[in-house]
């Protein structure tokens, strides 16, 4: 399992994930459909971290995701990709 930092209001904590999907340069619905089909392929109670660099992906891939049973774990700035790095654990 991998590990990302997360920097925080009281400093940095560690975001473990299993697999990462890069949804960077792409615009919605892409992000949500890759998410999802990734999800589907994944074992329960791993964790996947999608990458995203478009704004309006972190509100509609959470809210797609969501209509789903897996969970929204949270969601962070990633300064390398100048976007966010977006966490949902895989519910079966």
């Amino acid at each position: 399992m991998a590990e990302a930092k997360q920097t925080t209001g009281s400093g940095v904590r560690r975001m473990d994930y299993d697999e990462e999907l890069d949804a960077c340069g792409q615009i919605c619905p892409a992000p949500a459909m890759r998410t999802m089909k990734q999800l589907g392929k994944m074992k329960p109670g791993t964790v996947l971290k999608v990458l995203i660099d478009y704004k309006p992906a972190t509100e509609s891939v959470p809210r797609s995701i969501a209509k789903t049973n897996h969970k929204f774990l949270g969601m962070e700035e990633d300064e390398d990709i100048d976007g966010w790095a977006v966490y949902f654990e895989v519910v079966k």
